[in-house]
């Protein structure tokens, strides 16, 4: 029977969203949508979040699972579909939306120090989040399948 459309479509965005180009493409768009904000350029902050939205469509499904960026992207999909809270890993997700509606907050006040500081921050957070999930994800591949 055929895949039902909904997940097709689904799997075909996290196979292209799993293209490394397209993970750390993204890493820009955070600085960009508070300095935008910073600076009142509405077209470009639309443009980010255009780019953002877009974004897991505009790269083809990698050819293996080797980068890290990969890694970080399976290894999301993985956590978002188990519903796991992943207990302190979640927290450190968690304490990255105050951080970042800080960011915009400061950039709105037009408070640069304040936005730089609170967007380093998030991202540093984001980071720190994507790389424990990737070596959850690791270990669970290596307990399941077994070292080569």
């Amino acid at each position: 029977m055929d895949e039902p459309l909904q997940r097709r479509a689904e799997r075909v965005f996290w196979e292209r969203h799993a293209n490394p180009r397209s993970g750390w493409s993204r890493t820009v768009t955070l600085p960009a949508m508070v300095y935008a904000v910073h600076e009142r350029r509405w077209r470009l902050l639309a443009a980010a979040l255009a780019f953002t939205a877009l974004n897991p469509l505009l790269f083809p499904k990698p050819d293996d699972a080797d980068a890290w960026m990969t890694k970080v992207v399976l290894a999301e999909r993985r956590w978002r579909e188990s519903g796991d809270d992943l207990g302190a890993l979640g927290l450190l997700n968690a304490a990255n939306v105050p951080v970042t509606l800080y960011a915009f907050y400061a950039a709105y006040r037009r408070d640069t120090g304040g936005a730089t500081v609170a967007t380093a921050l998030s991202m540093t957070l984001k980071f720190a989040f994507v790389a424990a999930l990737v070596r959850r994800y690791e270990d669970e591949i290596d307990a399941s399948y077994g070292r080569l």
